[in-house]
């Protein structure tokens, strides 16, 4: 299980501790609530492949094109 994973598991069980013993209706629970939703959306983020500009797919096709080409210092 991944770091963002085990931060979500824990932030699932403060929520539900909160909303049990504030209430459901409770602004506590609401706030413990959007923490879980915050960290499943930036693990979200992190899932997602970056899209490929169309210059990387060129370079992709055509790695020996001068445009290309990658220099060290």
């Amino acid at each position: 299980m991944s770091n963002i994973e085990q931060k979500i598991e824990k932030e699932r069980e403060q929520a539900r501790q909160v909303c049990t013993t504030e209430g459901a209706t409770s602004g506590q629970c609401a706030a413990a609530w959007e923490a879980v939703e915050e960290l499943q959306a930036e693990a979200s983020h992190q899932r997602e492949e970056p899209q490929k500009t169309a210059f990387d797919k060129y370079c992709d096709d055509n790695p020996d094109a001068a445009e290309c080409r990658l220099y060290e210092d």
